[in-house]
């Protein structure tokens, strides 16, 4: 196991005792009041932004219902984040808990053994995705990370699940049954909601397959990390990169560099790809070092970056597939 997590979960461990400590001292006062003023409401606590979304689309107009939180709030992607003690008293005491369930989430084991609420709903995404969820690949020309080159026992599997959008239908899915289960009042109104959402995901998911079936350029290349293979997996395209989707990497060596300019060179590519949030160094130095000299810098948006200000803002997880959907339009010519 990585050391960073090894770190998460100590750090975890000393949060829980904190807070085992506070209720002994009276200080869950403060908590017992708070759930007094929140008394009939459901507590839904989410970590990335489009378990937020879908939660939110689901509960419509019932939204005032509950108290929906995102943990992952200040800009940090899932793979740096560290719970804050706050962060662990919500997850203890909530009615719903949805997490990721890959290696940067391996805190949570031990946030769940602070639970009270016996009939919490914990969701689990790759755990509800069964074998959809794909191992990490190291393709030919990308930079292997050191438990790549030292070869670990265990599997490492891709987190960004919600990249793809029959994956979402999915999981859309799931959360409504557990919101059914948490609120069956309300049944009816989730069940409404989540498919007319779901319909709104497939139209969409149809739109990616026409734009990538009428496009003769099938590969992407991203002088990034490579967060999209769900979404590239979904509809038959290749792709290169300078690192995995996880990777904590900021410099590619010279042969990565030459490899993919190459690769430019070779598949004739227009444009080379970047995610949301990196200054695009990389994509240059592989632009620069390409016969033409001459293809676009595009960037795809994974969401690792989204806030509740960007969706006070308007910001949507249909909308961000959406523009990522142009994007890839003009990749593809």
């Amino acid at each position: 196991m990585n050391k960073k997590y090894n770190i998460k979960r100590y750090i975890v461990s000393l949060l829980s005792v904190c807070i085992f400590l506070l209720s002994l001292s009276g200080c869950g006062s403060a908590s017992g009041n708070a759930d007094a003023g929140n008394k009939g409401r459901l507590q839904i606590v989410t970590t990335i932004f489009p378990e937020y979304e879908w939660v939110e689309e689901i509960l419509g107009d019932k939204k005032d219902g509950a108290e929906v939180t995102l943990l992952l709030d200040n800009g940090v992607d899932l793979h740096s984040y560290q719970p804050t003690a706050e962060d662990i008293m919500k997850i203890a005491t909530c009615d719903m808990f949805i997490y990721v369930g890959g290696e940067s989430d391996e805190w949570v084991e031990d946030a769940l053994k602070e639970v009270t609420n016996k009939d919490i709903q914990v969701i689990n995404l790759l755990e509800i995705l069964g074998d959809k969820v794909k191992e990490e690949e190291v393709k030919e020309g990308m930079e292997a990370e050191e438990e790549e080159e030292e070869g670990e026992e265990e599997p490492e599997y891709d987190e960004h699940v919600w990249l793809s959008l029959k994956n979402a239908v999915v999981l859309v899915s799931e959360i409504e049954g557990r919101l059914e289960a948490a609120d069956p009042d309300n049944a009816q109104v989730y069940s409404d909601n989540a498919k007319a959402y779901i319909e709104k995901l497939n139209a969409l998911d149809k739109e990616y397959a026409d734009t990538v079936a009428a496009s003769s350029v099938k590969t992407l290349l991203f002088g990034d990390r490579f967060p999209f293979r769900y979404l590239t997996d979904d509809y038959g395209l290749d792709y290169y990169a300078a690192f995995v989707g996880c990777s904590a990497e900021t410099e590619a060596s010279f042969e990565t560099i030459v490899f993919l300019a190459n690769k430019v060179d070779e598949l004739k590519l227009s444009s080379i790809m970047t995610i949301e949030g990196t200054d695009h160094r990389i994509a240059e130095t592989i632009k620069d070092n390409t016969v033409t000299k001459a293809q676009n810098i595009l960037s795809l948006d994974s969401m690792q970056s989204t806030t509740s200000k960007d969706v006070a803002a308007g910001v949507t997880y249909l909308s961000i597939m959406e523009k990522n959907l142009e994007i890839l339009k003009e990749a593809l010519k």
